[in-house]
């Protein structure tokens, strides 16, 4: 049997005696250590619970997120495949477009260009005939320089000698690049003169280039 060690200490008052035995102290000493130990194994299972429970809502939200892209995206494809029958008539109309532009490219105004000669003439003399084709597509800056419609021009005039002032005045009409005497020919009522005639490209309206459709 085991008999407790008493210590008497006098520090200015009363003594104190220690009569808790050793193995009590080693046992409350033991049991503080085991509440640290599960206050820490506590602390660290809320720690990792909380880490888990953020990944969680963090994937949660990343999920909802890319459900309401993925809805967006499927609006998105629903809608252009409406819109496809549309894209298509649009390029279509833009196809037409450019192949009008290239067909009617050297369109002209014949009845402007033969009153214009007409207008011209010396007095007694009249258009009789004409046969005016346009010549190529539309090229370069400049279409005062460029070739477009050539042809012939065929005049009835009362007077031979009148066939000299009509090639001038003829040469001298804007958008006319040459004009010269073809063939000369006696008739009942005087003589017919047939003039070949080159026009530039500035007799072309333009009317159908793409520039002038948008």
């Amino acid at each position: 049997m085991s008999i407790a060690k008493t210590t008497a200490m006098v520090v200015g008052g009363t003594p104190f005696v220690n009569l808790i035995p050793p193995s009590e102290t080693a046992r409350r000493q033991s049991a503080r250590l085991l509440r640290r130990w599960i206050l820490a194994l506590v602390a660290v299972i809320l720690v990792v619970a909380a880490a888990t429970a953020g990944a969680f809502w963090l994937q949660l939200t990343a999920a909802q997120r890319f459900a309401v892209e993925s809805l967006r995206t499927q609006t998105l494809l629903t809608q252009m495949a409406d819109l496809s029958d549309v894209q298509g008539q649009l390029d279509l109309q833009s196809e037409l477009t450019a192949f009008r532009s290239d067909a009617m490219a050297t369109d002209m105004r014949y009845g402007g260009l033969v009153n214009a000669i007409g207008g011209v003439l010396p007095g007694g003399s009249v258009i009789a005939g004409f046969s005016i084709a346009p010549g190529g597509m539309l090229q370069g800056d400049d279409p005062a320089i460029e070739v477009g419609a050539a042809g012939t021009v065929t005049v009835a005039s009362p007077a031979p000698q009148l066939v000299v002032p009509i090639v001038r005045n003829v040469r001298a009409l804007p958008g006319v690049l040459e004009a010269d005497g073809w063939e000369v020919e006696a008739t009942e009522s005087g003589y017919e003169y047939e003039l070949r005639v080159v026009f530039d490209q500035s007799v072309y309206t333009g009317a159908y280039n793409e520039e002038a459709t948008e």
